[in-house]
């Protein structure tokens, strides 16, 4: 191995990874480029546009502002893994649907990410809760009133699933 290389561990949407990586490799290029995972998607590359939010260890993270090195050990979720393994879309997904909370997709991924951490901790918000919450994702399309529509909406689901 190479001294500017280092071998990481993760888990990404449930599975186990290993891969050696170099040390300035930004995580949001290993998982887009490593991993095939394009769906988080980089905007600004600055941690402005929250396009390239995931989770880590639950958390929502600006995955342009983290090295690869830095996820080592660590459990992430992206878009990808939203989803069930049936196929079956997360809440906040059947809501951006049902509500036409997109236009262009570019932001989407960083807001589902976002609102699924904020969801989880907070399970009844009001609308001006969930304008605070989205406030670090921009959206260059939309007016952000059906986002936040369809998260308001995404949290009765949610709290409706809920054991």
């Amino acid at each position: 191995m190479q001294p500017d290389h280092h071998e990481i561990e993760l888990t990404v949407n449930g599975t186990h990874y290993r891969r050696t990586v170099e040390s300035r490799l930004l995580l949001s290029d290993f998982l887009r480029h490593e991993l095939g995972l394009a769906g988080t998607h980089v905007g600004c590359e600055h941690g402005v546009c929250g396009a390239c939010t995931i989770l880590l260890d639950g958390d929502p993270v600006r995955s342009c502002l983290m090295l690869a090195v830095q996820a080592k050990g660590h459990a992430l979720a992206t878009v990808e893994g939203l989803a069930s393994a049936s196929g079956e879309l997360h809440p906040v997904q059947q809501a951006m649907h049902a509500h036409h909370g997109l236009q262009c997709g570019y932001c989407t991924p960083g807001i589902l990410m976002t609102m699924t951490a904020y969801l989880n901790e907070h399970p009844s918000p009001s609308e001006d809760e969930v304008r605070e919450a989205l406030s670090g994702n921009l959206c260059r399309c939309t007016g952000y009133q059906n986002i936040v529509d369809a998260m308001m909406d995404a949290a009765a689901r949610m709290r409706e699933e809920a054991p």
